[in-house]
């Protein structure tokens, strides 16, 4: 069974900017995304995974970002070309996003329940007692004890981690053909972060498509089936759950890794290997290869050319000059 393309991104590249200077954020990104997959968006902080997130339902702040090139189908229709009503109205009801900071996405001036039937009356022609119920029986599922009465709490009035239950409701609640997850449950506890990602995993049996965005490796693991690894605005390895986890053709795959806790059943052998080096920043990436400066295998071609993106079988690709030679 083939499944539809609901998401494909060609060509994406980000740029900002500062006082400081003029840099790509995303560099010539491209990815898609089927009904019914969830696909893993990892890699370290700074290497351009919620720039991604945030510039696929043209949320990227304009100036100092921009969307230099490239498209983004969505359902066949690329946004970078609709007008602003419009993708207004495609925000929300069909492409929903899940922020990684909710105290940025939910107003302060507003109880959350306000908010919540706010959202779902300007999609979806119900009336507002139609709208309490809903966002009531949203935040059971997402595990908001006494729902009845922290519906008509202010976000301040609730901790990090019910805030962050409060946006993952309202952008779960639409019914969404796309979901965009940055970071979800970084805020909750490892009970609840097990139940909302079985809610989303719920969504996508329900043949809806998942983009997750993590930097934790066990989290794709146990929810993905293709995986993206950026590394500094670039994608350095995609293919599926196995060929990332059992057969990593980058370096940086493997130091990400390498750098997973592992269980053994001999006391004192447990070690964390760690990648040495940072993510430079986007405004001093090294030529050539971004991960050159990290990397124990460069030679002198890396410093000096960017590898292309090449697929080594069956849509397993690989940004590596040790792989193009």
């Amino acid at each position: 069974m083939i499944m539809e393309k609901l998401l494909e991104v060609n060509d994406l590249t980000v740029t900002f900017n500062t006082d400081e200077g003029k840099f790509k954020a995303v560099d010539n990104l491209s990815f898609s995304i089927k009904k019914g997959e969830i696909l893993g968006l990892v890699g370290e902080s700074g290497c351009g995974k919620s720039v991604t997130a945030l510039s696929i339902p043209r949320l990227i702040l304009s100036p100092p970002g921009k969307i230099e090139k490239g498209e983004i189908l969505f359902k066949g229709k690329n946004l970078l070309g609709v007008d602003a009503k419009e993708m207004q109205n495609i925000r929300g009801k069909n492409l929903a996003m899940i922020f990684q900071d909710p105290s940025s996405a939910l107003s302060p001036l507003q109880r959350v329940g306000h908010q919540m039937v706010e959202a779902l009356r300007l999609h979806q022609k119900i009336t507002k007692k139609d709208a309490w119920e809903i966002s009531i029986n949203w935040l059971k599922r997402v595990k908001i004890p006494n729902p009845t009465k922290r519906i008509f709490s202010y976000p301040f009035q609730l901790s990090g981690g019910m805030q962050q239950r409060v946006i993952i409701a309202m952008a779960l609640m639409m019914n969404p053909d796309l979901i965009i997850a940055d970071e979800p449950t970084t805020s909750l506890d490892v009970t609840t972060q097990a139940q909302i990602f079985e809610l989303l995993e719920e969504m996508d049996r329900e043949k809806r498509g998942t983009l997750l965005i993590t930097h934790d490796m066990g989290v794709v693991w146990e929810m993905c089936t293709r995986v993206i690894v950026m590394y500094a605005s670039r994608i350095a390895e995609q293919g599926t759950l196995d060929d990332i986890f059992f057969n990593p053709q980058h370096p940086y795959t493997m130091g990400l890794l390498e750098s997973m806790p592992k269980l053994t059943k001999e006391p004192g052998t447990f070690k964390l290997k760690a990648i040495d080096g940072y993510v430079p920043s986007p405004l001093n990436y090294p030529s050539g290869c971004h991960f050159q400066s990290r990397c124990s295998h460069a030679f002198k071609h890396c410093q000096n050319e960017v590898p292309p993106l090449i697929d080594i079988g069956a849509g397993h690709k690989v940004s590596c000059f040790l792989k193009s030679s």
